[in-house]
């Protein structure tokens, strides 16, 4: 019997029967302890007996005989005067058997076939001899306890029902996330200590279904994207073992390997954020004066690809997060931008305050992307026709992870094409403004990629 639900309604049935048990034996107790407590029917049964008695001493058998007959009337039962030796005292019949299956207050009466038999208290060496008829049968009353017993079974198949079922939808749950379906969950709105349990396991299925989704975009962003750059780097090495230029080669090579180790940090800190959002350093940032920083880094960047950057809005804004995650995904939206810029044109950036978010504006004069490629830019290893291919310098990871360290803020990443070029706005809920966070105007932050 390893069923809950067959335990409950087994146990609902057998409390059902144990009760009984304890209503009858109570019962039984009770009626003994109405000796002294009523006395009413014994009274009666004296009185009659006393009656009978006067009648047979007064006017013998025939007297006797027509009192009883309307005790019979009366009650509806058949009366017996009996002397001492059990002998009818009207018609001298030997009443011994009837007496000895005939019970006296306050014992409960007997049934004998479909009669009961009760016996007075012997006054003077009579007795009187009660002879109730009746069709009762213990057996018959089956029938009327019986809705009970069915009543209370429902009831107990109810309960079996309402704890059952929520743990065996439990247990299929727990069934289907070994399995492998990590967007299992129980979805259950109870609030007893049932639901308490599938709520713990729900929170506790979305942790591991975020770490598990971690660890995979992690292994899945290293092997996928790793493989260019080392191939590329492995063939710089072999030019190098034959160049004439070593210093310019090796050069190349620090530049691959930094691009490399960028990307390592990179993809190591988002997928650690995601794993642990408690493990972020929040701090209050001026989002202002960290944007001015990454504009100047990524001037160089750009001067050398033959566009520039223009700062040409910077309102204050505080934002509260981690420094260098905001600091990666702000740099790799401005990075793209340049990488995409025609030859000649500027880069416009912009921070504007909105009520209570801070919104980063970057838009490039380049061709843009197509309409449904809008929202598809931000995922990893996406790119749009040769434009985003790898010769251009791109890994295909870079507004990826800024779409996923922005989240990790509460904020938004979204694009759309600003006819000519593409305009890349970053949402981050920004705070009051406070004296103190002029102090963190000190970035401080690693030297330029």
């Amino acid at each position: 019997m390893r069923s809950i639900f067959t335990k409950i309604l087994l146990w609902a049935i057998g409390t059902t029967l144990v009760s009984l048990v304890g209503f009858a034996l109570t019962t039984r107790l009770i009626w003994e302890l109405l000796p002294g407590r009523i006395t009413l029917i014994a009274k009666i049964q004296i009185l009659q007996l006393e009656d009978a008695r006067s009648a047979y001493e007064q006017g013998g058998p025939a007297q006797l005989a027509r009192y009883l007959e309307r005790l019979d009337d009366l009650f509806e039962a058949k009366h017996f005067l009996i002397d001492a030796n059990g002998r009818d005292q009207v018609d001298g019949r030997d009443r011994s058997a009837l007496l000895s299956h005939a019970s006296t207050f306050p014992n409960p009466p007997k049934p004998v076939g479909n009669e009961f038999v009760l016996a007075s208290a012997p006054t003077g060496g009579s007795r009187l001899l009660i002879l109730i008829h009746s069709k009762f049968n213990p057996w018959g009353l089956l029938p009327y306890y019986l809705w009970i017993f069915l009543l209370i079974a429902a009831l107990g198949y109810a309960l079996a029902i309402y704890l059952g079922r929520p743990l065996l939808d439990l247990r299929r749950a727990v069934e289907r996330f070994g399995r492998g379906n990590l967007t299992t969950r129980t979805g259950s709105t109870r609030r007893d200590e049932i639901g308490e349990l599938a709520r713990a396991f729900d929170l506790m299925a979305e942790r591991i279904e975020t770490l598990m989704t971690a660890q995979r975009r992690l292994l899945q962003d290293v092997s996928h994207e790793f493989r260019t750059p080392l191939s590329r780097l492995l063939l710089k090495v072999r030019l190098a073992r034959t160049s004439d230029d070593r210093e310019t080669a090796l050069d190349r090579i620090k530049h691959e390997v930094d691009r490399l180790s960028n990307l390592v940090d990179e993809l190591l800190q988002v997928s650690a954020a995601e794993e642990d959002p408690q493990s972020c350093d929040h701090e209050e940032i001026r989002l202002d004066g960290l944007l001015k920083c990454l504009v100047d880094e990524a001037m160089i960047e750009a001067t050398a690809k033959g566009c520039r950057f223009a700062l040409l809005e910077n309102e204050p804004a505080t934002v509260i997060g981690d420094r260098e995650l905001l600091r990666r995904a702000v740099e790799n939206v401005l990075r793209n931008a340049a990488r995409h810029a025609p030859d000649g044109t500027e880069v416009a950036v912009a921070l504007r305050r909105q009520g209570s978010t801070a919104a980063i504006t970057v838009r490039d004069l380049g061709t843009g992307v197509p309409e449904d490629a809008i929202t598809t830019i931000f995922e990893p290893f996406y790119r749009v026709g040769g434009a985003r291919s790898r010769s251009d310098g791109g890994v295909g990871l870079g507004l990826s992870i800024s779409r996923r360290a922005i989240a990790l803020h509460g904020g938004k990443i979204v694009a759309s094409n600003a006819s000519p070029g593409l305009s890349v706005t970053i949402e981050l809920p920004a705070v009051a403004h406070t004296a103190q966070s002029g102090s963190n105007l000190d970035l401080r932050g690693r030297d330029s990629r």
